[in-house]
């Protein structure tokens, strides 16, 4: 467990002076010479590259063990996460697991119940102590702890002199440094600094309002995928965030193509029939909470009789998730068809009034 002492004024300074470096800095650079086009597409590959080790490595590989991955993509979330300079995996993770272990409690350290921007970035500039004694399986990762060690070279060197060095092929170190480093580094913090304030404040909550974290489709665009924040805090173990094929989840994505690949594996996936189960259960909690405070009069047996739709709803779904892997074609289109049907009387109860519900 961590403890609160005092500010940490090397943090506070640094997440104030790196955008007004960043900002100024690219200014100056546009106005006195300009900005080289590929400087531009360095700033882009270092944005995805440090947002995604964040993601797809600092989250869900190492914080959740969500799925296995190879010594090679290992590195890499280990270098380019440690260049968006939010601590090392085993700080980073402490923190996560204690946030989903105490979410919106006191011992969360980035509770939106403290308020908005406490949990965007306030919380980072308390000086803490960490024990780690709740990261044992990444404390056995001698790569990791290597991060740990070595956590200031690491991200100084990979933040900052890397993109400078590769901008010198064209002549560009300082807008390397400037542009891919500085600019780069604030914005990529904020990005990353939405998910614990934006994504817990702003969104739909389709699987669970036991918490404060929300869906947010739009916040997706500029978290790599983490917007859809609802269904991580009911699933976190389940590597993705966004579930249906056409959310943006670039950490998705990317971690399937390392799969395909064969360097990763293990991926963790929730059954289709327990999302399908937690989405119905909040369908039904906010119908009955609508219903409740109707000014019409409902009927004696309303309660039941919408339990008994949800149940069958459930029993179809069910039966088409048995039935999806078999060979007999024909029964697998009725079996379908029938939850197909159930679904659309559910969603018909959902969205229209009282009287249609029950007619």
């Amino acid at each position: 467990m961590q403890k609160e002492t005092r500010i940490n004024w090397v943090t506070t300074i640094f997440l104030i002076l790196t955008p007004i470096v960043g900002i100024a800095g690219t200014i100056w650079l546009g106005i006195s010479r300009g900005i080289p086009f590929p400087t531009w597409l360095l700033f882009l590959f270092m944005m995805f590259s440090t947002g995604i080790g964040i993601t797809a490595g600092y989250h869900r590989l190492f914080s959740h063990r969500a799925y296995k991955a190879s010594l090679p993509v290992r590195l890499f979330f280990l270098l380019f996460g440690g260049a968006a300079f939010q601590s090392s995996v085993l700080e980073w993770s402490s923190d996560h697991r204690i946030h989903h272990r105490y979410v919106d409690k006191e011992e969360d350290p980035y509770a939106i119940t403290k308020g908005f921007w406490f949990a965007h970035i306030l919380w980072l500039f308390k000086k803490r102590e960490y024990t780690l004694q709740n990261i044992p399986d990444l404390r056995e990762d001698k790569w990791i702890v290597w991060q740990h060690e070595y956590y200031l070279p690491i991200p100084i060197f990979m933040c900052f002199f890397f993109p400078g060095l590769i901008a010198s092929f064209w002549g560009d170190f300082a807008g390397g440094v400037l542009v891919a480093g500085f600019l780069r580094l604030s914005i990529n913090h904020h990005f990353t600094f939405f998910i614990n304030s934006l994504c817990h404040f702003k969104g739909s909550q389709p699987f669970s309002d036991k918490h404060t974290a929300k869906d947010n489709w739009f916040l997706a665009l500029f978290t790599y995928g983490e917007g859809y924040h609802n269904f991580h805090h009911e699933f976190q173990a389940d590597y993705r965030n966004g579930i249906r094929f056409f959310d943006y989840d670039p950490s998705k994505w990317l971690i399937k193509t390392f799969a395909l690949l064969g360097l990763a594996w293990d991926l963790k996936q929730i059954p289709d029939e327990q999302i399908f189960r937690k989405r119905v259960q909040m369908d039904e909690k906010r119908l009955r909470q609508k219903w409740e405070k109707a000014s019409v009069p409902l009927p004696k047996d309303w309660e039941s009789r919408l339990e008994n739709r949800k149940r069958s709803l459930l029993e179809r779904q069910a039966e088409w998730t048995a039935q999806k892997d078999s060979q007999d074609k024909n029964k697998t289109k009725e079996i379908e068809s029938e939850f197909r049907s159930e679904l659309k009387s559910w969603k018909r109860i959902l969205s229209g009034d009282i009287s249609s519900a029950f007619s």
